[in-house]
């Protein structure tokens, strides 16, 4: 870390007092209700399903693609950026923000072309979320089943 001199501990306690506070409680209400709504939704699709037939196992695999379709939906129409930016960490973090960070990349690469312009770009963001998921995946599972063949 460097030594700041007199004059930039200045300046950084002077910008830091001009900063203007984040409105806290606004932005986790926002992200709450909002987050809340998209789980909610979700879970009427799960319950549909389950009254249609469905094991709950059985029921969360159409589900989840659903609110997939959601997602990916309302990122192309240019909705989802809307909701994001009102909401903040409520629209990113169930499933439906999954798919967000797969279509924004490819719909802002999409005039270079399919292969070098969507395909490329598609997973730019969510392409090491999946890579770091699976391998952590197998390595726990591998730990789990060494473990248990003990």
């Amino acid at each position: 870390m460097p030594v700041l001199t007199k004059e930039q501990q200045d300046y950084k306690k002077f910008s830091k007092s001009k900063r203007p506070k984040p409105p806290l409680l606004k932005n986790m209400t926002m992200a709450f209700v909002v987050g809340g709504t998209i789980c909610v939704i979700g879970q009427v699709f799960l319950s549909f399903f389950i009254a249609k037939g469905l094991t709950p196992s059985q029921a969360a695999g159409p589900t989840s693609i659903i609110m997939i379709f959601f997602g990916a939906f309302l990122t192309g129409t240019g909705v989802y950026d809307k909701l994001g930016k009102y909401a903040g960490a409520g629209s990113i973090v169930p499933i439906t923000g999954f798919a967000n960070s797969i279509v924004s990349p490819a719909m802002e690469f999409k005039r270079e072309g399919y292969v070098f312009g969507v395909a490329a770009k598609m997973f730019v963001v969510a392409g090491p979320v999946l890579v770091y998921g699976i391998t952590s995946a197998t390595i726990i599972g591998l730990i789990y089943y060494l473990l248990h063949m003990l």
